[in-house]
């Protein structure tokens, strides 16, 4: 979509619990995608803006939402605004607002996207871990993976996790990795006796 990779992480941002704060009381919208299971999480992301906003709107582009999802839009107070999204505008280096394919402008200050995340865990699955059917690399609760001496921690396990939640999955899988060189180190010298 023309002018979303230019404005990606300033004002067309991905996670409302990232970014909900900062664009606080503005004009916000939530632009729906075509990948299989974007509606889900377009409407989910719509649900929870106005958390942060008063004025939030839903662009289905090119998706059809369910009566239900209509319903919990408009029980929350998101307005849907139907119609392709042609592009963003953005004017003096900012976000203006979501122009239509029939020629509507709709100003808004942020728009929020709802991305499909693909791991990135190719040195992973070369080296023969298993993978969930979502694609991503399968571990237990300390990150070890199903090949020995290999762990994964943050976003290339868990789809979900923040920097927060990656950084104290990486120190748990540090400890787990620490424990096992202590016991294969204790394990040799005992083995050769």
């Amino acid at each position: 979509m023309p002018g979303a990779r230019e404005r990606w992480g300033a004002d067309v941002l991905h996670c409302p619990y990232c970014h909900g704060y900062e664009v606080r009381d503005q004009p916000l919208g939530v632009i729906g995608g075509t990948e299989p299971g974007a509606v889900a999480r377009a409407v989910h992301v719509a649900l929870l803006l106005p958390q942060w906003s008063a004025d939030v709107i839903f662009f289905p582009h090119t998706m059809e939402p369910t009566r239900h999802d209509l319903d919990r839009l408009a029980a929350r107070g998101v307005r849907v605004v139907t119609g392709e999204v042609a592009r963003l505008a953005v004017e003096d280096g900012r976000l203006r607002g979501v122009e239509l394919a029939d020629g509507r402008a709709v100003p808004r200050s942020a728009v929020f996207v709802a991305p499909t995340f693909v791991p990135n865990g190719d040195v992973l699955t070369a080296l023969g871990c298993e993978t969930g059917p979502d694609g991503w690399v399968v571990t237990d609760a300390r990150g070890r993976t199903s090949v020995p001496g290999v762990w994964a921690a943050g976003n290339v396990a868990d789809p979900g996790a923040q920097v927060i939640s990656a950084a104290g999955a990486g120190s748990t899988a540090a400890i787990a990795i620490n424990a096992d060189l202590v016991e294969h180190e204790s394990a040799v010298p005992v083995a050769a006796r």
